[in-house]
């Protein structure tokens, strides 16, 4: 029996980022999401979205109730640097392993949050992880011509001022 816990969405201009939990024995699945807030200049340079990860983290788990011998497993990106330390603490380092998530806990993640940013109206490229830029490109160009949706852009990243309708939305 092990939790899987995965993030979809990190990398991407669109939305917050989902935070999945998934129980491999039971199939049972839960998500989060950190807000895009917390990809703002204002708390983006602070790195909140770590603290709210582990929030989030501790929350799902919290619903799930792991068993006394149930490993967690999670994704090795840094987004859950900082839960990965509480998570010890709590659980025992024995129990906490970071691994590369793959299959349907993975699947599961990216799904939740591919039906997050339709429900903004977007509608992703299919080749969307094999090709970031172009998706990146396309939620750029779908942000321009529906420019009230910047509010839901992640817009911290420094890099982004490169690009004047950028530098126009602080």
């Amino acid at each position: 029996m092990t939790i899987i816990i995965d993030d979809a969405g990190m990398g991407d201009l669109l939305f917050g980022v989902v935070i999945a939990a998934f129980r491999d024995s039971t199939q049972e699945f839960k998500y989060g999401i950190i807000d895009v807030k917390y990809f703002r200049a204002k708390f983006f340079t602070s790195k909140a979205y770590l603290t709210q990860c582990s929030k989030i983290v501790d929350k799902l788990l919290t619903e799930m109730k792991p068993e006394p011998e149930e490993e967690i497993h999670l994704c090795r990106g840094y987004i859950f640097d900082d839960a990965i330390e509480k998570l010890k603490q709590k659980y025992g380092e024995d129990r906490i392993h970071r691994i590369k998530v793959i299959g349907e806990a993975q699947d599961l993640a990216e799904t939740a949050y591919l039906d997050e940013i339709r429900n903004l109206g977007y509608e992703p490229i299919e080749e969307r992880e094999s090709k970031r830029a172009k998706s990146f490109f396309h939620m750029m160009n779908w942000l321009k011509k529906n420019p009230s949706m910047v509010k839901y852009a992640k817009t911290g990243w420094p890099r982004l001022q490169r690009y004047k309708f950028f530098r126009l939305k602080k």
